[in-house]
């Protein structure tokens, strides 16, 4: 089972035999635990519910849910899996599942940058300083026509940015310290430093 829960540390280097320099990003991955197993008989989809990290304060409905595990996580997620390959309540995994050279995948919550315009948000370009050009460079142009009246949902406007699930694809596994939980994939992946990642195979659901 190639998936994991862990908490982003940061971006470093590492130096291979080839004295080629990686810029990796470490991510402190696993143990996690299951805690409940879903199958298409009984819930429409297969997925593995998992646990990860110690929590406190536990609702009486999550530490119910989670008691057949015996833990007491601070994060629940789940992954979709095609086949549940005789996964059961209890079972732990982390980083030794993963190999270098996996091709991975990294879901976590984006930085958050506050109220933003259009050039910043969507990449808009600004108008033109010169030659007739409006006083105010940066802001947003002609946003629709006489008909139908209104502006169509969906319409690229200034608005909240980033703090939005994002998932980068196709990440290299470029480290693993299987003592110490860390598992490094080449490139960025998505978040500030302690935010939550979740790590998958490349091409699982």
């Amino acid at each position: 089972m190639k998936a994991l829960l862990g908490t982003k540390i940061g971006m470093t280097q590492i130096i291979g035999e080839d004295g080629v320099t990686t810029p990796v990003t470490l991510i402190q991955a696993g143990p996690v635990t299951v805690t409940q197993v879903k199958s298409v008989e009984r819930d429409g989809y297969n997925a593995v519910q998992v646990a990860y990290g110690e929590g406190k304060n536990l609702s009486k409905a999550v530490a119910g849910h989670v008691k057949p595990a015996s833990v007491t996580p601070k994060e629940i997620r789940e992954f979709r899996v095609d086949d549940l390959g005789g996964v059961k309540v209890g079972d732990t995994w982390n980083v030794a599942e993963f190999e270098l050279g996996d091709i991975v995948d990294a879901t976590g919550i984006s930085k958050g940058k506050g109220f933003a315009g259009t050039i910043k948000r969507h990449n808009f370009k600004r108008h033109r300083k010169t030659h007739g050009g409006k006083g105010n460079t940066r802001k947003v142009g002609s946003i629709g026509s006489m008909y139908p009246q209104k502006i169509f949902k969906g319409k690229r406007m200034p608005g909240h940015m980033g703090a939005e699930q994002v998932t980068v694809k196709n990440l290299k596994v470029a480290y693993i310290s299987v003592d110490d939980n860390l598992i490094g994939v080449k490139g960025a992946v998505p978040g500030p430093k302690k935010g939550l990642i979740k790590i998958k195979l490349g091409g699982a659901k």
